[in-house]
């Protein structure tokens, strides 16, 4: 059982240090509002974690394995919300205030805002799904409760992105001061974009 269990953290905190579509959501959002909306974005995407664990634990992940037409709708439907955000940060990058033609100021995103977005990110997603039920499985010991050992390393696998994210968010809040000049801001805004845009593409014609 320990060793089941310390092998599912290790590989748990090597799946959280991977870059993807929530890395990139959860920096954007603390780099350009700052730690606490960088934060929620981390709470939310780690709701999403969440949900496709018990999915997982519960036999409804199979559904993706089981159903092309299940996994291509949460496909599409995911690059499409990939798409939207980054086509979004686009366009903030490109809007300008007075004859500097630096980014206009907008309002911050909302905490509650940010929190559906890493959540939106995450669930979205089919491969976590895919995932999850491939990868919690195999680290059930032979003759265990599978029902609450699956559970149990979602709860952990939950607990491992915190321990990666937060320091993460934390470090970007600290310099965002830096990078939330506006120059910089719409650098940022426009690379993040483009990410956004490439990884809902790639996830939309990656069958």
């Amino acid at each position: 059982m320990l060793t089941s269990l310390a092998a599912f953290v290790g590989a748990a905190f090597l799946i959280a240090m991977v870059p993807g579509p929530s890395t990139v959501v959860i920096l954007r959002r603390a780099v350009v509002d700052g730690r606490r909306t960088g934060m929620a974005a981390v709470l939310g995407n780690e709701c999403g974690v969440l949900l496709w664990g018990l999915a997982a634990a519960f036999g409804l992940s199979v559904l993706l394995l089981a159903s092309q037409f299940a996994y291509d709708v949460i496909r599409i439907t995911g690059a499409a919300v990939l798409v939207w955000m980054g086509a979004r940060a686009l366009w903030r990058a490109r809007r300008v205030a007075g004859q500097a033609g630096e980014p206009a100021q907008t309002a911050p995103v909302s905490n509650r805002r940010a929190f559906w977005q890493g959540l939106v990110t995450n669930a979205a997603n089919p491969k976590a799904g895919v995932f999850a039920v491939s990868f919690l499985p195999q680290f059930v010991p032979d003759g265990a409760p599978v029902l609450a050992m699956l559970l149990a390393f979602s709860v952990i696998w939950v607990v491992a992105d915190l321990i990666w994210y937060l320091p993460l968010v934390a470090l970007a809040g600290r310099v965002g001061g830096v990078l939330r000049r506006p120059s910089v801001r719409r650098r940022m805004e426009q690379i993040s974009g483009a990410v956004l845009v490439g990884l809902g593409v790639r996830l939309a014609v990656d069958a």
